[in-house]
């Protein structure tokens, strides 16, 4: 999604909506067979983010220890921009233990106090998706970004039990606060509603 120039005050409110549901989401014990260890999503993201890596792990671990085990990832790209409203389109693979890879693509709108555009590589921990057609839906949530050149970062964003959790490594410059949606599909479209 999108940001906006916000103040202090807007960005504070940040932590909570990266906590959406946090009783919820960790329904899954560590060392399930059905999820994916830390260890396993990190050793994944060093392949597909390269020299941001460090970053990754500890993005990683602070995602897990918020939601737990993920019981599936996206590896992907996209592309964002947004003044006052934005749109985030992208495509990427969804690795499961139990229904294999598969390709999807995502985007989405977003509105509020953010400028700026960026490209960025994402990885999306999925959390409590019972069936594979069960991510074709809207999730919905509140992004933040600052930074020139480029950034690292993570968010999240939830339908009923599912938690979606991007973290992304773009390049751009991109500065503010937004609430918006990813809409995920199975064939790419350019209709970010």
């Amino acid at each position: 999604m999108a940001a906006l120039l916000a103040g202090p005050p807007a960005l504070a409110a940040l932590p909570a909506a990266l906590h959406p549901v946090p009783a919820a989401a960790q329904g899954r014990r560590p060392g399930d067979p059905g999820t994916f260890q830390p260890r396993e999503i990190i050793d994944s993201g060093h392949q597909f983010f390269g020299s941001v890596s460090r970053g990754l792990a500890l993005t990683v671990q602070e995602a897990t220890r918020r939601w737990g085990e993920p019981n599936g990832y996206i590896l992907g790209q996209e592309a964002s921009g947004a003044i006052i409203g934005g749109v985030r389109f992208g495509e990427g693979t969804l690795f499961t233990r139990n229904a294999g890879q598969r390709k999807v693509f995502w985007q989405g709108p977003s509105l509020g106090f953010d400028v700026g555009g960026d490209g960025a590589r994402s990885m999306m921990l999925v959390y409590n998706l019972p069936r594979v057609d069960a991510l074709y839906r809207r999730f919905v949530g509140m992004d933040g970004s600052a930074y020139v050149v480029g950034g690292f970062g993570m968010s999240a964003v939830t339908s009923d039990n599912i938690v979606v959790v991007p973290i992304r490594a773009g390049v751009g410059a991109r500065f503010g606060i937004n609430v918006g949606y990813l809409k995920f599909t199975d064939s790419p479209t350019w209709n970010p509603f």
